[in-house]
C-alpha cells in the first residue's frame, strides 16, 4: 500500500502528516524523516526537487554492487541495506541524509518502521536529526534479526530432539537440516549487511558523535550475533553428521542380516545340492531314512550356526 509518512516538528513537539502537501509550510529545518513505502514516481520526484536528492529506483537499489551500497558526500550520506521479511525475502531499504533530514524509500510494510515511529513518539528528544533516527531504525532491525535467531535456535533444539537413534532416520529429518542451514546463511548474510552499512556510517565526518556511540554498540551487538551464528552453523553441520551416521548404522545393521541369512543358509543348501545329486554310488539313496536324516543335517548345521554366532555375540 503506497504510503508517505512526514515527520516533523511544530513547537517543539513531534508531529506526522500522511500529505506531502505539509512541505510548502513546513520549514526545512523542522523536518525531521520523510518515510516513503512503495510511492509512486510522481510523488518521489516532487521529493527530489524540494531536498535537492536523487532516489534510486528499486531495480537501481538491486544491481548496486555490494561494495557500492554506501555513498558519502560533502552534505549528505546514502546507504542501502537489506531486511527480511517474515518468509525470509529481503527487502531493499534505501535511506538518504542530507541537512539531518533522514528519507527512507522502501516497497513493503516493515514492522521495524513502525517500531521505530513508536520509539521516536514516545521520546522525540533523543532524535534531534535524521541520523539518530536512522541509527534507531538500524537497532531495531538487528534486534528482530536477534528475535529471527532466537526462532531459529529453538527450531534446532526441537529437530535435535528428534534425533535419537537409528529408528527415528527420515528423509523429512535431512530436508528440514537442509532448510535450517539456507535460512541460517540467509539471516547471515543479511547481518553482514549491516555491519557494513554501520562500520562505514561510524567512520562518518556528518553523524554526530551520540549518534556514533548508539552505532558503536549497535556493531559490538551485530558482532555477539555472529557468535550465535556460528554456533547454530556448528550444531547443524553436527546434526547432519549425526543423521549420516544414523543412517550408516541402519544400513549396516541391514548388511548384517542378509549376511548372517547368507551364512546360515549356507550349509543347508550344499547339503541339499549333495543329495540332490542322485549318484547311483550314493548311499544314502537306498537308505530308508535318508531324506530325514538329511533335512535332520540341515536344521542341525542352522541351529549350530546361530548358537556360535550368539556365543560370539553376532546377534
Amino acid at each position: 500500500m503506497a504510503e508517505i509518512r512526514i515527520f516533523y516538528r511544530e513547537e517543539n513537539r513531534l508531529k506526522m502528516s500522511k500529505d506531502i502537501e505539509i512541505l510548502k509550510d513546513v520549514s526545512m529545518d523542522h523536518l525531521l524523516w520523510i518515510d516513503l513505502n512503495d510511492m509512486p514516481e510522481e510523488t518521489e520526484s516532487r521529493l527530489e526537487q524540494f531536498l535537492k536528492i536523487y532516489i534510486q529506483e528499486e531495480e537501481e537499489m538491486e544491481e548496486i554492487e555490494i561494495s557500492s551500497r554506501y555513498m558519502e558526500t560533502e552534505n549528505s550520506l546514502v546507504a542501502n541495506s537489506r531486511f527480511l521479511l517474515k518468509n525470509y525475502d529481503e527487502e531493499i531499504v534505501s535511506f538518504i541524509v542530507k541537512n539531518n533530514i533522514l528519507v527512507s524509500v522502501r516497497s513493503q510494510d516493515l514492522p521495524s518502521f513502525n517500531e521505530t515511529t513508536r520509539k521516536i513518539f514516545a521520546n522525540s528528544r533523543n532524535y534531534p536529526t535524521g541520523y539518530h533516527v536512522m541509527t534507531t531504525l538500524l537497532e531495531t532491525r538487528v534486534d528482530y534479526d536477534a528475535d529471527l535467531i532466537e526462532e531459529l535456535t529453538r527450531e534446532i533444539a526441537e529437530l535435535s530432539g528428534k534425533l535419537k537413534s537409528e529408528e527415528d532416520v527420515d528423509n523429512e529429518i535431512l530436508i528440514s537440516i537442509k532448510n535450517l542451514q539456507e535460512r541460517t546463511m540467509v539471516i547471515r548474510e543479511n547481518i553482514v549487511d549491516k555491519q557494513r552499512v554501520c562500520s562505514n556510517m561510524i567512520k562518518s565526518i556528518l553523524f554526530p558523535p551520540d549518534a556514533k556511540a548508539k552505532m558503536s554498540i549497535l556493531i559490538k551487538d551485530i558482532n555477539s550475533l555472529f557468535e550465535h551464528i556460528r554456533f547454530s552453523f556448528e550444531r547443524l553441520e553436527y546434526m547432519q553428521d549425526t543423521f549420516l551416521g544414523l543412517v550408516n548404522i541402519q544400513q549396516n545393521k541391514i548388511i548384517k542380516i542378509f549376511t548372517i541369512v547368507s551364512v546360515i543358509f549356507m550349509p543347508p543348501t550344499l547339503i541339499a545340492s549333495i543329495y540332490g545329486m542322485n549318484f547311483k554310488t550314493m548311499p544314502e539313496l537306498d537308505w530308508r531314512y535318508g531324506y530325514g536324516f538329511s533335512l535332520s543335517l540341515m536344521v542341525l548345521c542352522v541351529v549350530g550356526i546361530l548358537w556360535f554366532f550368539k556365543r560370539k555375540k553376532w546377534l
